[in-house]
């Protein structure tokens, strides 16, 4: 399209969308021999219908049956592929968000407050293990372990004062970013990954969302959520409200949307439409240039 800015060129991030798929459908994103998909909810029809619908579109025909993984197997699946998506799109965004950045899972095992803005934690933590009362006093819903991260190394000044000098020993003495005041890497982002929606520990991710944001001394991560759920109604628990969480992105919305369509499914095609209008559920493609903002 003229001057539109597109262009007909396939872009990374297409390629990597498919990719992505790709590896799920290898892995955890299967059917069964009646039909029902693994991300589906075998005792409803409409989350069976639209798991299908999704399914059907991107394999392009019905694919070969395979055993449904158990749900913490599958979880731990689907993390791992979101690792390697985020980290191989990120990758390729240093003219965007220039820095020395890290993308791992789990955070290394670790809670929060290995991170800059979160380093107070461990006092609390200390605190709270040598008196139980203060521990109920303040509770522990800070120990959060993300899914996923995407951290910021600070900068030394030889990197800061490149190509002019930017930094000398009388200024900007309290800022992270500069290495001499700060070694701990910044927090940049808290991927969850909840592969479906089925119970209350999908929550999780809002409340853990939610003592990021109560919690930070410093400035507040992206805090986002990829979902496989096919249940618009499903992922409205997560999506809709403001404050705790950026965005939700699904794994496959442009799918999920023409299923719902094509199915006549108009409540879920209506939950779907105010979602995405009202910048609440985004596709995962949209994911790694949000994440540069």
């Amino acid at each position: 399209m003229s001057g539109s800015g597109a262009t007909s060129t396939e872009g990374l991030l297409t390629k990597a969308r498919a990719t992505f798929h790709g590896a799920l459908l290898a892995r955890s994103l299967t059917i069964s021999n009646k039909g029902v998909v693994s991300i589906a909810d075998k005792d409803s029809k409409t989350s069976r219908d639209l798991a299908l619908g999704v399914y059907a579109r991107l394999v392009g025909e019905k694919g070969p049956a395979g055993p449904k993984m158990k749900g913490q197997t599958a979880g731990r699946v689907f993390e791992e592929v979101c690792e390697s998506y985020v980290r191989e799109t990120w990758k390729h965004l240093g003219h965007l968000r220039p820095g020395q950045w890290r993308v791992f899972r789990d955070s290394g095992g670790q809670a929060i407050a290995q991170f800059d803005q979160y380093s107070h934690l461990d006092d609390l933590e200390r605190l709270a293990e040598a008196s139980p009362e203060f521990a109920t006093a303040i509770g522990r819903d800070y120990l959060i372990k993300p899914d996923l991260v995407i951290a910021r190394d600070p900068e030394p000044d030889e990197r800061l004062n490149t190509p002019i000098p930017i930094v000398d020993p009388s200024s900007a003495r309290r800022t992270s970013l500069r290495r001499l005041n700060n070694e701990q890497p910044i927090l940049h982002a808290s991927i969850s990954c909840k592969w479906t929606l089925r119970s209350d520990r999908a929550q999780n991710a809002r409340s853990e969302g939610l003592n990021l944001v109560r919690n930070r001394k410093g400035r507040l991560p992206h805090i986002v959520v990829i979902t496989a759920e096919p249940m618009p109604s499903r992922i409205a628990s997560l999506a809709l409200g403001t404050g705790d969480i950026d965005c939700v992105y699904h794994f496959a919305l442009h799918e999920l949307v023409e299923a719902a369509q094509a199915l006549g499914l108009e409540d879920a095609a209506e939950m779907l439409d105010i979602m995405v209008s009202g910048n609440r559920l985004r596709d995962i493609s949209d994911l790694p240039l949000d994440l540069a903002t």
